[in-house]
């Protein structure tokens, strides 16, 4: 019995002799590399590379095709919510204009724009409804998603 629990311990003071040593070549060697004058400059050039490849992302990103598309989608559900807000049909006013909301690119706007035109019972179940939309945003976005009662904080705000 004393056999193995000195078996244990060594092997224990064996493994953290290994991970001290394990530790110190891995500080070692990063500060090696921290201090390599070429290890910043690969860095820097690396960092712009990245920086300039986002920007030309961007650029790309941008399709007027793509814009006027949205567009059309966005004047086809704001048409969609007022037609089925004559109706009476509050719920699924509140679905097309919150599906609006999703699509604008200025959502801040269009809830002020809103907030004067609206019933303040219709405004107030979009209102109930943005943290949904900003839910289904960050799935897609992959972005995290804050939100207050009357604002929208989203990836687009």
């Amino acid at each position: 019995m004393s056999c193995v629990r000195t078996l244990l311990g060594v092997l224990a003071a064996l493994a953290a002799c290994g991970a001290v040593a394990f530790l110190g070549y891995c500080l070692y060697f990063d500060r090696r590399r921290r201090g390599d004058p070429a290890f910043k400059r690969r860095l820097r050039e690396k960092r712009r590379a990245q920086q300039q490849k986002a920007e030309g992302r961007g650029a790309q990103l941008w399709d007027p095709a793509k814009n006027e598309k949205s567009q059309e989608l966005f004047l086809q559900e704001v048409r969609m919510g007022e037609l089925w807000l004559s109706r009476g049909e509050h719920r699924m006013g509140v679905e097309h204009l919150s599906n609006a909301l999703l699509v604008c690119g200025q959502p801040r706007e269009l809830l002020k724009v809103f907030k004067h035109t609206l019933p303040p019972k219709v405004f107030e179940m979009l209102l109930h409804r943005i943290p949904r939309i900003c839910q289904f945003e960050v799935v897609q976005l992959s972005n995290p998603c804050q939100r207050t009662r009357y604002s929208l904080q989203c990836g687009k705000c």
